[in-house]
């Protein structure tokens, strides 16, 4: 992620954006002590999918509502995503020497 990136995303983001993100890595790192990284990040994908479909869901007003906003949803939810791990990968590759050796 470039210094203009963070910068527009810092803008986006709540206060305490890094800090809930940092949590979740920190349990995430905590996790591959006793697990394969690769079964990790599949059970964060999981959960993060499972809780966004919950915030879907429970923000409808009857289940047709739900079934309604699920095509949109998907859509933001996986643009979103995209555009967040392109500007990681992005990131990490920039400065792969100084993450990683």
């Amino acid at each position: 992620m470039t210094d203009q990136s963070k910068e527009k995303t810092a803008q986006q983001m709540d206060k305490d954006f890094f800090k809930r993100t940092d949590a979740f890595i920190k349990v995430a790192n905590e996790l591959t002590q006793e697990h394969e990284v690769g079964k990790v990040s599949a059970s964060m994908l999981y959960a993060a999918a499972r809780f966004n479909a919950f915030i879907v869901a429970s923000s409808a007003k009857d289940k047709a509502e739900a079934d309604r906003n699920k095509v949109e949803a998907i859509e933001y939810f996986t643009n979103q995503y995209r555009n967040m791990l392109m500007a990681n990968m992005d990131d990490y590759i920039e400065k792969y020497d100084d993450y990683l050796k």
